[in-house]
């Protein structure tokens, strides 16, 4: 089989019979995500455009749309539409249709911000709206699997921030493990938001309470479940 490493889309360029590409929105190990437009109504949609050589037997995206179809009811999470193929130079490509979030990454809105960083209070309304999300998926049995910044899409935020997650991944380590990792990777994600190791030693004491040091025992030992870190976000003395 023939390696794709890039679909190198053009504006224009006409994909499935049905979408006109309008710009690349990001790449990873599984493939690109295309923002395009559907041809009849113009509506666009955002393209996940998986390469064939990690899709054997369209594993991955069947893998893919079947998760975030079960996860539909979860508002953190893209809703998926359709499957569609074209072919790319000899090859037919299985690309998934889903939902285009009209936001910002956390990684460029973090960066907008001044200092590069978030205040304690607002880092904390931002770990809230990510943990009631969170919560949501594994009250379903499932995970995210791949929480980083780059993954995580900012469409508002004021008194609290709606977030969008992208690129959900299946390990093969088992949803236990993936759910764990989930609670560690939001507690991260607080922690970078809050300016790293650099700001860490100032931070009062209610916020050192929840990173732990990002000490992955600690923070499991403290908050096993989504649930239970919810629940402390929510009571915590301030």
């Amino acid at each position: 089989m023939k390696t794709i490493v890039t679909f190198d889309l053009r504006e224009g360029r006409v994909i499935a019979r049905k979408y006109a590409v309008v710009e690349l929105l990001g790449s990873g190990w599984e493939g690109e995500v295309y923002l395009v437009k559907e041809i009849r109504t113009g509506i666009e949609r955002a393209a996940k455009l998986f390469f064939p050589h990690r899709n054997i037997r369209n594993r991955t995206s069947t893998q893919y749309a079947k998760k975030l179809h079960e996860l539909r009811h979860c508002p953190i999470v893209i809703q998926y539409h359709a499957e569609e193929t074209f072919w790319f130079r000899s090859m037919l490509v299985t690309m998934l249709v889903s939902d285009f979030v009209d936001g910002v990454l956390l990684t460029e809105f973090l960066e907008d911000q001044p200092g590069g960083r978030l205040a304690p209070f607002q880092a904390l309304h931002l770990l809230h709206s990510l943990t009631v999300g969170l919560e949501q998926i594994h009250l379903e049995r499932e995970y995210h699997g791949d929480l980083h910044a780059s993954n995580v899409m900012v469409s508002r935020f004021g008194l609290g921030f709606e977030l969008k997650l992208i690129d959900i991944f299946q390990r093969a380590s088992g949803k236990r493990w993936g759910m764990q990792d989930d609670i560690c990777d939001a507690i991260r994600i607080f922690y970078d938001a809050l300016g790293g190791a650099r700001f860490y030693p100032r931070q009062p004491e209610a916020i050192k309470r929840i990173c732990c040091g990002l000490k992955r025992s600690l923070i499991l030992g403290r908050y096993p479940t989504t649930t239970q870190l919810r629940k402390h976000l929510e009571t915590m003395e301030w």
